[in-house]
């Protein structure tokens, strides 16, 4: 099944109530797939299925560094996170993202379609929007 769009996991909404996720001592990272991967709302956990090969990307994806401090900004109702850019060297082709936390069963936060297939001669970057409240990766409101 190919890429169906942007989603925040269903099992990072209800983490966010159990205290699953925590973005100032929690380890992120970001996996990148090809469009043979099944991922949606539904993608709990990360998973090597579909995971794109090349370059020096290694299974997993890499650990992703927050981008402010404090971890966590809010701007009138709207609480936001973002990441610095994500790079790897060398051909890697990519039509998507898992964005997870490191860990106890790996559980997924948000899945990036990156619209169509991206390819990278030298290096491959996920570069993330502006941490504004209004373009932040992560926003809740």
């Amino acid at each position: 099944m190919a890429f169906t769009g942007n989603f925040t996991c269903n099992v990072f909404k209800t983490g966010l109530m159990n205290g699953t996720y925590n973005f100032t001592s929690g380890t992120f990272k970001i996996a990148l797939y090809t469009n043979s991967a099944t991922l949606d709302a539904t993608t709990a956990a990360y998973t090597a299925v579909g995971e794109t090969s090349g370059g020096n990307y290694v299974a997993g994806g890499q650990t992703l560094v927050i981008a402010q401090t404090p971890t966590v900004g809010a701007s009138g109702t709207t609480a936001y996170i973002s990441f610095n850019n994500a790079a790897w060297t060398g051909a890697i082709t990519a039509r998507g993202a898992l964005i997870y936390l490191s860990g106890s069963g790996n559980p997924a936060v948000c899945v990036l379609d990156f619209g169509n297939d991206k390819t990278s001669i030298n290096t491959f970057t996920v570069q993330f929007p502006a941490i504004t409240n209004t373009s932040a990766i992560i926003r809740i409101s």
